[in-house]
């Protein structure tokens, strides 16, 4: 997955996170990217932060809009 910003021919950095599913706990695999400038700044760890407190895992997430 892409988070943040990624700036035209930027070389990307690719990193991996410990990601859970709010809703069900489930672990999930998989790395993320973002832009060399980007990696490390405040506002990339905020942006980070909110994504692994608000992430829903592919099933919870159907379940989410079937209702």
């Amino acid at each position: 997955m892409i988070i943040g910003k990624i700036l035209e021919n930027e070389k990307r950095i690719k990193f991996n996170a410990e990601i859970k599913c709010t809703n069900c706990g489930v672990h999930v695999p998989g790395g993320l990217q973002t832009g060399e400038s980007y990696f490390q700044t405040d506002d990339f760890k905020i942006e980070l932060e909110e994504f692994k407190q608000n992430y829903l895992c592919g099933i919870c997430r159907d379940k989410k809009r079937v209702r």
